[in-house]
Parts: structure tokens; sequence; C-alpha cells
């Protein structure tokens, strides 16, 4: 007797998934809950368990074909109660039980399949003894490089062939989901809307001076870091307040305006740049919009981002400046009508009061869609931001 392994129900948007990694091979044994396999939407990433205790005993659909909600994946072997098995037959199936693979994150998993490694032999120090990507970056870092056979004495060591120009090969994998549908979101927001982008920028002094006066008082109270991205979503969000079209979408020959605040962050993952919501912004504090984007990073890198996660967002933040880019033209993220771009913050001579001084400056880049917003309101609403980062004490003061 064996036990159906089944794609579960897909998300009401999603018509097919593509079949991920197989977690398990056939013949080896598997505990109920641990992953068995992964199915990739163009949204998110669905996890399949092992519904009990088994044996994989077959393998129908390969990695990277089409499926389609409750197709079979596979087949299970259950295995036999505990009580019933013998003292000899229980050890092994104890010891696989216990794989370490049940404490995995698929983040990790992907990893290692690309290294070529075992998790066997990694020392994990996340919680409850999580192997974390360190850990993998540490156990490879310390691997001893390859060495060549030693060459018996009567055997004369031929010289290399000479290569011309270095090794030349090429590699080609499919584009994910994931991939494919932010390529054809992009050219959506390309061809269907009439995209400008307006700059400005912003002296990062007064919010660096703030939170090097407050950070430490803020962590112990909130047991999170102050960062930059809690004044930003605070600024954007009185920001929209005061200009409602930037907040407003288009729907047909109609203008949707919200009164509600759910902005996307945008965040790079393995998979891809992904932009999950905070919502009702305008109700957070800066601690709690601290916390809430820390919880939908982690479950972004995790590949743990539900629908209710991603859908929805009237307004998108993303910040290239964690990679390095000192200035860029965000495109807009479909179907709202504008997004904010971060930059790096680097200094830089101003003029200040007839003085030249060095300050921490920030671009800021607003991308709108012209059918709906002015540049009197993108122009006016990104002056509003700056106005709000360089003096934060009138987002605690409503001015």
């Amino acid at each position: 007797m064996t036990v159906e392994i089944k794609v579960p129900d897909l998300p009401e948007s999603v018509a097919d998934a593509t079949v991920g990694d197989w977690h398990k091979a056939v013949g080896e044994t598997i505990k109920a809950g641990e992953l068995l396999v992964d199915i990739e939407t163009d949204k998110i990433v669905l996890e399949v368990p092992a519904p009990e205790d088994g044996v994989v005993a077959e393998i129908l659909v390969e990695r990277g074909a089409t499926v389609h909600a409750k197709a079979l994946l596979g087949r299970l072997t259950p295995l036999p109660q505990a009580g019933k098995l013998t003292p000899h037959a229980a050890a092994p199936q104890e010891e696989a039980l216990h794989d370490k693979s049940d404490v995995l994150t698929p983040s990790v998993r992907r990893l290692l399949a690309e290294e070529g490694v075992s998790a066997d032999g990694i020392q994990g120090t996340g919680p409850g003894g999580r192997i974390t990507r360190e850990d993998i970056q540490h156990h490879l870092e310390g691997q001893p490089e390859p060495t060549s056979a030693p060459l018996a004495p009567d055997e004369p060591e031929m010289p290399a062939p000479p290569v011309a120009g270095g090794v030349r090969d090429e590699r080609r994998v499919p584009m994910t989901r994931l991939r494919k549908r932010i390529a054809e979101r992009l050219l959506e927001a390309k061809n269907a809307t009439a995209m400008l982008t307006t700059f400005n920028e912003v002296n990062m002094q007064p919010i660096m001076a703030l939170r090097k006066q407050y950070q430490d008082r803020f962590e112990k109270r909130h047991g999170i870091k102050l960062g930059f991205m809690s004044f930003f979503v605070k600024a954007v969000t009185e920001a929209l307040k005061r200009y409602p079209e930037v907040n407003a979408s288009l729907d047909g020959d109609d203008i949707v305006y919200h009164n509600y605040f759910d902005i996307s962050i945008a965040v790079s993952t393995e998979r891809g740049l992904v932009t999950p919501v905070l919502r009702d912004c305008d109700q957070l504090s800066l601690a709690e919009i601290e916390k809430a984007i820390k919880a939908l990073a982690d479950k972004a890198r995790d590949g743990k981002l539900t629908l209710d996660d991603l859908n929805g967002g009237n307004f998108t933040i993303t910040n290239g400046g964690v990679f390095g880019s000192l200035m860029s033209t965000p495109i807009i993220n479909p179907p709202q009508s504008a997004i904010l771009g971060m930059h790096k913050i680097q200094d830089r001579p101003m003029a200040v009061d007839g003085q030249v001084v060095i300050l921490p400056m920030m671009y800021l880049a607003v991308s709108y869609d012209h059918r709906l917003i002015d540049g009197r309101e993108s122009v006016g609403f990104l002056v509003t931001i700056k106005e709000f980062l360089e003096d934060p004490a009138r987002l605690l003061l409503d001015i």
C-alpha cells in the first residue's frame, strides 16, 4: 500500500506551477511533516511535506515539469508502526528520521545543491541548531584545496598543454517562474504606463544623528535596531496623505483613490525581486515598522512568503543603495502609480549658508505614471519626503 503525493491547491490567481527540488530520492526515508518537494509558482514557493512517516517509493514528475493542482507527484510507502519494528530495523530508521534536512531552509538547501556539499559535518549556529548560509560559507572556506596524486618515481612529469585564451564554456538554465513573472510585469510597466522620473537629494545628517543618539535605548526598549527604512516609510505615508493622486491607481477609465496606506517593500532574494506589503503604515510606530520589515524580509529570503504577504500595496519603496547604486530610475510596480527609489548615502561637498560643508547626501527618485500624476504632484510629493527626512521632528508634530 502506498500514499499518493499530490500538488496542493494553488492560489486562485495561479493556473499552474513548476516542480522544484526534490529533497528526498527514491528509497530514502522521510518522516511526517518533513519537506519532500518544492512547488514554484510565479509568486511564491509552496512546500509539499510528507503526510506520514515512510519511504519514497516513486517520483513521477521531475524537476522543471509544469503541473496543475492535485496532480500526482509521486508515491510514499508508509513505515510500520514504531511498536512493530524489530530492534535491528528500528535503529537505522530512527537515524534516518533525524536527518539534518528537517532544519534546513529552502535557501540553505539551494546553496548546498549549488555548491555540491552535504549538510553532514556542518555545524549549525542558527536557532535550534539550524544551519545558516554563513555556516556553509565557513565550511567551504575551511576545506583544503584538492591536490593531485604524486607522480611515481619513474613517471616523468608532463607539461600541461597550453590553453589559448583560457576556458570558454556556457551554461543554459531555464528561467524560474518568478523571473518570468518579473520580466512580464516590467514590460507591462514600460509599455502600459506613461512613466517619468523626477529626482531630488536629501541631507541624511539629521536622521543619522537621531539614530546615533537613541539607537541603544531604542534597541533596548523594542528589541530591534532603528534603521533608515522606518523613517522613509513614515515620510512616504505622510506625503501620500498630502498627495492622494500618488496613492491612487487607474482601473480602466476610473481613478481609484485609496484611503489606506499599504506600502510594498522591495526585497532582493535568490529567486528574484519580491515586494511584500506593509499594511496600514499610518497606524504603525517606527518600532512596529522595523519589526514588520524584518519579518517580511526573513520570510522572503527563506521562501516563506504567502500570497497575502504579496497581494495589494498602493506604493513601493526600493533601496538600490544597499548594493552601492548612486542613482537610478526605478520602474513602477503595476497597478500602482508611483515608486520611490532610495540610493547610496555618500559624503559630498554642499553649500550651506555660503559655506562649503561635507554632508552625507542621498539621491531620491520617484517614477510615476504621468497619465494620473502631473509634474506638480510628483515634484511636490518628493519635496515633502525630503522635508520630513531633513527635519524628522515634523513627522512627530504632523506639520
